[in-house]
């Protein structure tokens, strides 16, 4: 077994957790680079264009999202 293949365990703080869920986390934003093909992000930027949102929103939100379903965050 590759060791990326294993589970990760970890545990977070009850109040960090409960913010996470309800959407309550201060909005302290760091920029980061990512770099992207060309066609992804056209087709990001294409996607948010529909559902009337930035861009930069929609991928906030998708990694928010994945970030849940991958560590089970999910509400009690």
């Amino acid at each position: 077994m590759r060791s990326h293949d294993r589970p990760v365990e970890f545990t977070l703080d009850e109040e960090l957790r409960r913010q996470i869920l309800k959407g309550q986390r201060g909005r302290r934003l760091q920029n980061i680079s990512v770099k992207l093909d060309p066609i992804q992000i056209q087709a990001v930027r294409k996607v948010a264009t529909m559902k009337s949102i930035p861009y930069q929103t929609l991928i906030r939100q998708w990694l928010a999202d994945a970030l849940r379903r991958e560590l089970h965050l999910t509400s009690r």
